[in-house]
Parts: C-alpha cells; sequence; structure tokens
C-alpha cells in the first residue's frame, strides 16, 4: 500500500518549496542556514513530535540549500525554468 504525505507548498516567482511535516524530525537545520530568513517553526507537529517548520515565500530566493542540509526528505525545492531571452539582432 503506498502512503500519501501530508505536505504544505508555497510558491512565488523563482519557484516552490515544499515540506512534508510527518519527514520532518524538527532539528532546525533549515532555519540555522536559510541565506534569508525566511524558514521559521511551525504549528504543526512534525513526526518525533517536535515542531515542523513553514517558509515565507515572500523573500525566498529558492535557493535549495535548506533542502541540502535536511538530514530527512521533508523538504523540497524547485526552480522555475528561466524563459529564454532572444539574442537580439544585430543589423
Amino acid at each position: 500500500m503506498e502512503r500519501s504525505w501530508k505536505q504544505e507548498t508555497g510558491e512565488n516567482d523563482k519557484g516552490t518549496w515544499t515540506i512534508f511535516p510527518d519527514l520532518c524530525k524538527g532539528c532546525g537545520l533549515c532555519i540555522e542556514k536559510c541565506p534569508t530568513r525566511v524558514i521559521a517553526w511551525s504549528e504543526q507537529l512534525g513526526f518525533m513530535g517536535t515542531p515542523s517548520v513553514k517558509a515565507r515565500m515572500e523573500g525566498c530566493i529558492v535557493c535549495g540549500l535548506c533542502e541540502t542540509v535536511c538530514p530527512e526528505p521533508a523538504i523540497r525545492v524547485e526552480r522555475k525554468a528561466k524563459k529564454a531571452v532572444p539574442p537580439t539582432q544585430l543589423v
């Protein structure tokens, strides 16, 4: 039987940030390492009974550092593809 993981997703013009509270153990590494300080403790509890985290998408640069330092697969960051700018033509 496949398990359906609870998730909370935020989005801005740079990408999406998803937390899976059932996988978060509340270590706080993502909060500590976030360069823009947009990750904070959540009211929701993680699987160890400790607070999970949440992100304020205003100000999030979707760098993925939080996903990299998370010891569990509790955070997923997906950057939006940049639109290709057509080269200017020289006349």
